[in-house]
Order: structure tokens, then C-alpha cells, then sequence
């Protein structure tokens, strides 16, 4: 009898030995998943700090160009009011250059009427 549980002992041992194999095979496969998984997880959060640092200079920039664009937008719809308001005076004067012409030509009548003088018209253009 002392045999038969000088047997089983054995194999119960053989068997322990096997699981605690088995064990440790799996505990190291799961630590170096670890030291994968954590330097994974380092590389990401060192990834993750660079894109915030960008998309913090990345939204300076555009607020900066946004600021830029609506103080340049403000003076030309200033200039464009000046602009309209300087057409429209030029709309009211009278026409000074043909009267100035007009006058000229009379004088010169006056004073020569045997010279030609030859005065540009101003309302016609060359194009």
C-alpha cells in the first residue's frame, strides 16, 4: 500500500510540476505583454502631449490670422466708404475743365483771331 501512495505522490508532484510550468510560462508571457502594453501606453501619452502642444500653436496661429483678417477687412470697408463718398462728391462738381477750355479759346479769339489754337477736348477720351 505504502507503494501505490509512493506512486500517486509521484504523479501528483509530476503534475504540480507541470502546472507550475505551465504557470510560469504563462506569468512571463503576461509580463513581457506588460512591458509591451506600458511602453505602448508611454509612447501614445508622449504622441498625445506633442498633437495638444501643436493644436495649441495651431489655434494661436488662426486666432492670430482671424484678428489680422478683421482689421484689414475694418479699413477697407472704411476706405471703400471714403471712396464712395469721394465719387459721389466728384459727381456734384460742375464741369470746370471744358468751361476752363471754353474761356480759353474766347480769349485767344480775342486776342489773335487770325492764329488757330488748338485746345484738347475734354470730353473725349482716347481709348
Amino acid at each position: 500500500m505504502n507503494f501505490i501512495s509512493d506512486i500517486l505522490l509521484g504523479f501528483g508532484a509530476i503534475a504540480a510540476a507541470v502546472y507550475c510550468f505551465v504557470l510560469s510560462r504563462k506569468l512571463s508571457k503576461l509580463k513581457g505583454l506588460d512591458q509591451d502594453l506600458g511602453s505602448a501606453i508611454a509612447i501614445l501619452s508622449r504622441q498625445v502631449d506633442e498633437m495638444t502642444k501643436v493644436l495649441s500653436s495651431a489655434q494661436d496661429a488662426t486666432n492670430n490670422s482671424a484678428s489680422e483678417l478683421e482689421n484689414k477687412t475694418e479699413v477697407a470697408a472704411n476706405v471703400a466708404e471714403r471712396l464712395e463718398l469721394m465719387i459721389a462728391a466728384l459727381q456734384d462738381l460742375p464741369e470746370t475743365e471744358l468751361d476752363a477750355d471754353a474761356r480759353l479759346l474766347e480769349e485767344a479769339n480775342a486776342e489773335r483771331p487770325d492764329v488757330n489754337l488748338f485746345v484738347r477736348n475734354a470730353s473725349r477720351r482716347a481709348s
